[in-house]
């Protein structure tokens, strides 16, 4: 069983950044491709960025694209998304999913674990 705990949301002017957090509770997070996801009202999940369990080639929607970047810290079972460049669509909930997978997923059906999720509002 993994458990993942998100946390960094908040309010920020557009423009603005902030970098989210997700910490997992499992020895063997190094294993796990983690990928964010987020939904805003009234919208489907939709998927953000992801990572492999080895930290190599990262992969991101067209829509936050060199906005932002995932990262994760094995020794602290955690994974990160910092979000520069804000816009009020990237308001959401945001989520951190976990799955054992050979290879990058933006499938929502393919993690197997989420977090509770941290609200994020940009404000225009």
């Amino acid at each position: 069983q993994v458990q993942l705990v998100e946390s960094g949301g908040g309010l920020v002017q557009a423009g603005g950044s902030l970098r989210l957090s997700c910490a997992a509770s499992v020895r063997t997070f190094s294993s796990y491709t983690m990928g964010w996801f987020r939904q805003a009202p009234g919208k489907e999940r939709e998927f953000v960025a992801a990572i492999p369990w080895s930290g190599g080639a990262t992969y991101y929607a067209d829509s936050v694209k060199g906005r932002f970047t995932i990262s994760r810290d094995n020794a602290k079972n955690t994974v990160y998304l910092q979000m520069n460049s804000l816009k009020a669509e990237d308001t959401a909930v945001y989520y951190c999913a976990a799955a054992r997978l050979l290879s990058l997923s933006t499938r929502k059906s393919d993690y197997n674990y989420w977090g509770q999720g941290t609200q994020v509002t940009v404000s225009s």
